[in-house]
């Protein structure tokens, strides 16, 4: 069994989205069965590794970082959000009351806490506020977690 948790970017250049998907499916692909995958189901790529996961035949467990946590997505990321929600076989509640950095930073690090594996999909760049990918990455390195980034290189974030 391998346990492998999501951190990455919410908003993926296209050239990134290509890139990850094609990683994603490598990664899980070398890992023992079955999969276990663990991820918030933000926008961008935790929403690809969960779709991904899924297709492997793995199962899928969704951290929700906050009480209203679905009201932060586009209407487009919402529907797929709840749609994957829905194929969920395991759904862990953070206790906070309302989407904040850090319910996602506490998010990020249990995440980390409970896998083997971190797939980050991340331009190595500092975090834009407390809980983003570069925290989560630091946290599982400090837990000496097996940390696979995933970023075209050239590519930049807007």
């Amino acid at each position: 069994m391998t346990r492998i948790g999501i951190t990455g970017h919410q908003r993926l250049p296209n050239a990134a989205v290509s890139f990850a998907i094609e990683k994603i499916r490598e990664l899980l692909a070398e890992a023992a069965s079955p999969l276990n995958g663990f991820g918030s189901l933000a926008e961008g790529a935790d929403q690809l590794f969960a779709r991904e996961l899924l297709a492997a035949g793995g199962s899928l467990h969704v951290v929700i970082p906050a009480s209203g946590y679905e009201d932060t997505f586009s209407e487009d990321d919402k529907r797929t959000y709840f749609a994957l929600l829905n194929q969920a076989a395991e759904v862990t509640r953070l206790n906070y009351s309302s989407p904040s950095e850090e319910a996602y930073d506490a998010a990020g690090q249990w995440v980390a806490n409970h896998c083997e594996v971190i797939i980050a999909i991340w331009d190595g760049e500092p975090s834009r506020g407390l809980g983003g990918t570069a925290d989560a990455v630091a946290h599982a390195r400090k837990l000496g977690r097996a940390v696979h980034v995933v970023w075209p290189p050239g590519v930049r974030r807007a």
